[in-house]
């Protein structure tokens, strides 16, 4: 039976590659792409494919959310992640989310269509390279609220604790008291050291220029 495979990935040259590699293979089917959440979701309410091949960097919404958008709606769509990160961080959130498999951008077609077939029969796949990066021992990543990943990223902005608070309707004392939890849960003892460790352990996202 052929396994029916659709494509999310917001780089046109990205989805004709993983297209070409899919050629030959004649268990697999490509039967489409989006190039954004809202277009793969609109797409999933009429057709379900055996597998769809994601990358985490949508602009519309990530990998991550979506995956698991489509792990509590369409349980039986397996998702494989594609994608140029290698970092644990992004690897361990996206299978906590649902993706049964993670390779790089850099896969061969063996292994990608080894990867396919094993998540559209219910196995996890993984690449080697990824395997590796999983396998690496760091420190543990600290545990932070919701609200205070969105002080975070002010503080790495540049804001004060007035600017902080008026732009997340608080208090300055309550920002103030997320600030010390983060300097403490961070081990770190000013605001620089703050930043450079939320970067380390990947809270918050570098951006590209």
């Amino acid at each position: 039976m052929k396994i029916n495979v659709f494509i999310v990935d917001d780089h046109f040259m990205v989805i004709e590659g993983l297209r070409a590699l899919l050629q030959g293979a004649e268990d697999i089917d490509y039967v489409g792409h989006a190039m954004n959440a809202a277009s793969c979701l609109a797409y999933l309410k009429k057709e379900q494919p055996d597998v769809i091949l994601m990358d985490i960097n949508l602009p519309d919404q990530s990998g991550i959310e979506l995956s698991k958008h489509i792990m509590d709606n369409y349980p039986e769509i397996a998702v494989l992640a594609v994608s140029s990160f290698n970092q644990r961080s992004f690897i361990q959130d996206m299978l906590d989310n649902g993706a049964k498999g993670y390779v790089l951008k850099n896969v061969t077609q063996s292994e990608l269509w080894q990867a396919i077939r094993a998540v559209a029969i219910g196995k996890t796949w993984v690449s080697a390279e990824v395997v590796q990066t999983l396998r690496q021992r760091q420190p543990d990543r600290p545990i932070i609220t919701r609200r205070e990943k969105e002080v975070l990223e002010c503080i790495a902005q540049g804001l004060t604790n007035p600017q902080i608070a008026e732009q997340l309707f608080v208090s300055i004392t309550t920002i103030e008291s997320h600030r010390k939890n983060l300097l403490h849960k961070l081990n770190a003892n000013n605001t620089a050291s703050l930043v450079r460790q939320a970067f380390y352990f990947e809270l918050i996202a570098i951006e590209e220029k």
